[in-house]
């Protein structure tokens, strides 16, 4: 028997990232060429911003700048004329759609190893109410049979209209799911959305962090899909 019934998985951090090929073409527009290799990196130290709003509301005006300009930064971006420059074509590359499309090497092989593990999973992800479409597309994942991993539910926010850390967009998995909190495991990779959102719901987070990123952490990390499908088998 596995050691958890069901997880509930993040898409952005877990599954996708920002595409490489696009944050490098917005550097160059910037007139800062980068390293492309290090985009990856650069997601990950950017959510380390992410911290916990305690028992308030998420401070994306705060969190998202910093999350911007950690993510720079760890592009070598540290001129602050040209930090500047870069985050405007950052700030207009996140809100294109389509950026995160970039596949985790070895996430899909993670969420087969889960699959077999015989856990039962489900999404629940920060989203622009397309994601089922796009994991569908990919042939990732689907909500029942079909060619990718069959999950439960996909629970989106631009769907929902309610986004983490807020508890209920969590509770609506559990509903769907007929699951209690403590019969599951959620993985993402923002404390303060992800770790924060799920505690609330009183369900065990488990953060990626691949770079070993957060610094005492007060939540458990994990550096793949492959960690998660390992415990979970017991």
């Amino acid at each position: 028997m596995p050691a958890i019934d069901a997880v509930l998985l993040d898409i952005g951090g877990v599954f996708h990232l920002p595409d490489p090929v696009r944050v490098s073409a917005a550097c160059e527009r910037a007139g800062h060429p980068i390293d492309i290799t290090a985009v990856p990196r650069a997601h990950y130290r950017g959510c380390t911003v992410f911290d916990d709003p305690g028992d308030g509301d998420a401070p994306w005006g705060r969190w998202w700048p910093a999350y911007l300009k950690a993510f720079a930064g760890a592009l070598g971006v540290h001129d602050d004329d040209v930090i500047r420059e870069v985050l405007d074509h950052l700030a207009d590359e996140f809100t294109t759609a389509g950026l995160w499309e970039y596949e985790i090497p070895g996430a899909r092989d993670g969420l087969l190893a889960l699959e077999a593990a015989g856990v039962r999973l489900g999404i629940v992800s920060n989203n622009d109410g397309e994601a089922l479409a796009r994991l569908r597309a990919s042939e990732l994942a689907q909500v029942g049979p079909g060619i990718g991993v069959a999950v439960e539910c996909v629970i989106d926010s631009g769907a929902v209209g309610i986004e983490k850390p807020d508890p209920r967009i969590f509770e609506l998995a559990l509903v769907s799911m007929r699951l209690r909190p403590e019969q599951c495991w959620y993985v993402g990779d923002m404390p303060g959305i992800d770790a924060t959102g799920a505690r609330r719901a009183g369900i065990r987070p488990l953060i990626v962090d691949p770079y070993g990123d957060h610094v005492a952490p007060d939540f458990e990390t994990v550096t793949s899909l492959a960690d998660v499908a390992a415990l979970a088998a017991g």
